[in-house]
């Protein structure tokens, strides 16, 4: 089981502020470094088919520039598959797009395009590249995922964000521990996130086999108050306090 839970920092929003006005600023390469310095295990950016936040300028300056690792979301299309073969970033996680949704609504239905996404994963891990599938917690999924060949499954961990009834938030809770824990028993490694704050991440931090989590809209909201160094450092606090009481 992973001793410690690494720390993942998106910085899409980081872009989504500087798109409100079409400036060259606020700087999400600048914005990576602050959180590395921060205790950021990883830089994780979505390029998007429509360049919503994210562009080309941008993951080719992290790529150049990030010192931990960039962890590059993108849909499973041909020209993202090429720019990710260009680009060469030590991981790649594969993400359902839709252009009218404002963030990523759901899992990957894996097991429906489980030949296609087969010979995504094949190509890239190919190119050396780790690759992640994103999906709900959900076995078959989690199978399917498996039979791709892929490295890595990111549990999405939207229905336990937003879920408000304590029952409810159980029941995620559990079907999320179930997961890690059976995607860890097929040789997965077993990441996790959307929706992530530090009023709820400590529970799913505390998942035995949870080995890393992605979070960005929490930490670019809060480095808004207190800079993303000190946003970093306080949601890494978290997790590594999580894992001790585990």
């Amino acid at each position: 089981m992973p001793a410690r839970v690494l720390l993942g920092v998106n910085v899409d929003h980081v872009a989504t502020v500087r798109q409100a006005r079409r400036a060259s600023y606020p700087d999400p390469v600048e914005a990576a470094r602050f959180a590395e310095r921060g205790g950021a295990d990883g830089i994780t950016a979505h390029l998007r088919e429509d360049r919503r936040h994210i562009n080309d300028h941008d993951v080719e300056r992290l790529r150049a520039t990030v010192a931990t690792k960039l962890n590059l979301e993108m849909a499973a299309t041909a020209e993202m598959c090429s720019k990710a073969l260009e680009l060469r970033p030590q991981d790649v996680c594969i993400v359902p797009e839709r252009r009218a949704e404002l963030t990523t609504e759901g899992g990957l239905d894996v097991s429906a395009q489980k030949d296609a996404l087969r010979d995504v994963v094949q190509m890239l891990r190919a190119a050396q590249i780790r690759v992640s599938l994103f999906i709900d917690p959900d076995p078959r999924q989690i199978d399917a995922a498996r039979e791709t060949g892929a490295d890595v499954v990111e549990l999405h961990t939207g229905a336990y964000a937003e879920a408000r009834d304590p029952y409810r938030l159980q029941g995620e809770l559990a079907r999320l521990s179930a997961g890690a824990r059976h995607a860890f028993d097929c040789g997965l490694t077993v990441n996790a996130g959307h929706g992530l704050r530090l009023g709820n991440v400590k529970p799913i931090a505390a998942i035995p086999e949870m080995h890393e989590l992605n979070i960005g809209h929490w930490i670019v909201s809060r480095a808004v108050l207190i800079g993303m160094e000190a946003a970093v450092r306080e949601m890494r606090a978290s997790l590594d306090q999580a894992r001790r009481r585990s």
